[in-house]
């Protein structure tokens, strides 16, 4: 078979059903055509799902874990892996189909990426269900499951240090699910580290559903590189780009935190259930409170000279004692300002919480401010509840509530499920404040006054990513950054054209420009493609009323609201830049064919 340049040549496919595994090739043509992490994990996911419609929960719902060719080798901040999957946590606004969603994607940094291609693999795919909770060990060519009964129900903190004690070696790197998983949360995420997160779409839910607690791998082998003298001298360049740099330095000393305040400030902030842009307490919960407060040491992913996590202790009140990564923005924004609370060590034990119960961040702090404005409103009451007094601000309530929807008790239940579920079941006009794209809650970023990031949300394929960038061309970049393993914190330490020349480098082929953002394009479309072969059309690339109907009214953007009209025209031409039909939003055949794409044809029509 035909050598791979900068790729092992092989992904290890692990069966759970049969506990059968087998390293499996990667075909040459599709490593060219999506390259890896997103792309060649959104190739494998469309080859598997042979019919639109399959339940994401079902054991052929692949979960698959790729890697990008940048994984493994000392580049700078690119150690990033992609899990792809069929997400069980959106929806479009009607289908045939039952189990109609999108596709998932979520991106992990820290080591488990790295550790993958040192053991010899590109990616890892998990099929099937096993008949009780396993957890899989991966040891450069050995693997084998081993019974994990013992391990269900722990908490990630726990867990992540009784794992270690067992493997006896700390060289193994884990990723696992909590108790959100375990009870199918739609919005568990896969942790790392106890606190790194493939967080986003629901892909704990679809390990917690494989009967799959965790997997731990080991590895000595050196990811290929097809010109080595080469790599060398392109990546010392890039190393000597993250010098000095005001925001390298900005993300070294206070990480993502650092938005916290600047975003208020700029009105963009999620706010009290997004109904403003501008928390008044921001500084109480910013980057530098945290460093006077909290934080007292950096981490870093693997080779990454950003150390932008920050980890710390409380050191006062009611949760005095607790060790924890945090807040970042997001964090930070999501279970601070959009909940109106600037209590920080109070913050500090709800992140806390949301990790160890191995939930998703963004769309746990989302729904929990659904819940406080329809309380506030009176569209629910105590009793439904559960006797919680849910009020803005109220750390007790806010811990109570996570732990209800993680073990899906009482209230917890419907709310496991998401904003768009709650507000089908609460009524009234509670939709209009439920803030979520095809069923996905958005993240920290409010849109009032930005219709970037509005077209950001409304055609992100996964539903409402705020990564993914606000015209085509800055998203088929994200897309090709997410099959490389660049973290996007990244992409500004690196001169034009330089992460082409690095890719050529490890592969021994020639990346042009063109080539580069053509694969962005095709992955891009081929996401697209799945997610129309579900149902989802146009109406579903849209926001929720209150960006277009509830102007800001506090802080600098006051004021400030989404234009209808103007929304609608900038998503005519986003869909005629695409090449896509701007009623329905399908991928035209010409587009199609012209990124390779003619086998999506017969499946969604011509």
């Amino acid at each position: 078979m035909e050598k791979l340049s900068g790729y092992h040549g092989v992904i290890l496919e692990i069966d759970l059903t049969s506990g059968k595994i087998d390293k499996k090739p990667i075909s040459p043509e599709d490593a060219r055509k999506f390259v890896g992490g997103r792309g060649l994990g959104m190739k494998i996911l469309w080859d598997r799902l042979k019919k639109p419609g399959l339940n994401p929960l079902s054991p052929e719902n692949p979960l698959i874990f790729m890697t990008g060719p940048f994984s493994g080798l000392p580049i700078p901040s690119a150690s990033r892996a992609c899990v792809v999957t069929k997400s069980p946590h959106t929806s479009p606004l009607k289908s045939k189909y039952k189990f109609a969603s999108t596709i998932s994607y979520a991106n992990v940094g820290g080591f488990i990426g790295p550790e993958i291609r040192f053991a010899g693999y590109d990616g890892i795919i998990i099929s099937g269900k096993a008949s009780s909770p396993v957890y899989v060990v991966i040891d450069d060519d050995r693997v084998e499951l081993r019974e994990a009964k013992k391990f269900w129900g722990l908490k990630t903190d726990e867990l992540d240090r009784k794992l270690t004690e067992e493997l006896g070696d700390r060289r193994f790197k884990t990723c696992y699910i909590g108790p959100a998983g375990e009870n199918l949360v739609e919005y568990a995420a896969i942790l790392h580290t106890a606190a790194r997160a493939a967080g986003r779409g629901g892909t704990g839910c679809v390990m917690g559903s494989k009967n799959l607690k965790a997997i731990a791998i080991r590895g000595t082998r050196v990811p290929p590189v097809a010109d080595h003298k080469r790599f060398i001298s392109l990546l010392e360049e890039a190393r000597q780009g993250f010098k000095g740099a005001a925001l390298t330095e900005s993300w070294r000393r206070y990480g993502t935190a650092s938005s916290i305040v600047t975003s208020s400030d700029a009105g963009t902030q999620a706010v009290k259930n997004y109904r403003e842009g501008t928390f008044q307490e921001a500084a109480k919960i910013s980057g530098i409170a945290a460093e006077q407060k909290i934080w007292v040491r950096d981490l870093a992913c693997f080779c990454c000279p950003l150390a932008c996590k920050k980890s710390g202790a409380v050191r006062s009140g009611p949760y005095a004692g607790l060790v924890h990564d945090g807040p970042e923005y997001e964090t930070g924004t999501m279970l601070g300002a959009n909940l109106l609370i600037s209590d920080l060590e109070g913050l500090m034990k709800a992140i806390y919480d949301v990790d160890d119960y191995g939930l998703d961040q963004i769309s746990t702090g989302n729904v929990l401010g659904f819940l406080m404005e329809a309380y506030e409103k009176g569209y629910i009451d105590s009793a439904f509840l559960d006797g919680l007094d849910l009020k803005w601000g109220d750390v007790p309530s806010t811990i109570k509530m996570i732990e209800k929807i993680a073990r899906r008790e009482g209230a917890g239940d419907l709310a496991s499920k998401g904003v768009r579920k709650l507000a089908e079941k609460i009524g009234q006009d509670s939709q209009k404040f439920a803030i979520e794209v095809k069923g996905h809650e958005l993240a920290g970023w409010n849109v009032h006054v930005s219709t970037g990031r509005a077209v950001c949300y409304a055609t992100a394929n996964r539903g409402a990513c705020h990564l993914n960038g606000s015209n085509p061309r800055a998203q088929n970049n994200t897309a090709m950054n997410d099959c490389t393993g660049l973290c996007m914190f990244a992409q500004g330490g690196f001169r034009a054209g330089l992460l082409r020349e690095l890719l050529s480098s490890i592969t021994g082929e020639v990346w042009t420009e063109e080539d580069y953002e053509k694969t962005g394009e095709r992955v891009y479309n081929l996401e697209k493609a799945m997610n129309y072969r579900e149902g989802f059309r146009r109406e579903d690339d849209n926001l929720p009323d209150r960006f277009f109907e509830e102007p800001l009214t506090v802080g600098p953007k006051k004021g400030a609201v989404l234009n209808r009209d103007e929304f609608s025209k900038i998503m005519d031409n986003y869909y005629k830049e695409r090449g896509w039909d701007i009623k329905t939003s399908k991928p035209g055949p010409e587009k199609l064919k012209s990124l390779g794409l003619e086998f999506v044809l017969k499946e969604i029509g011509s």
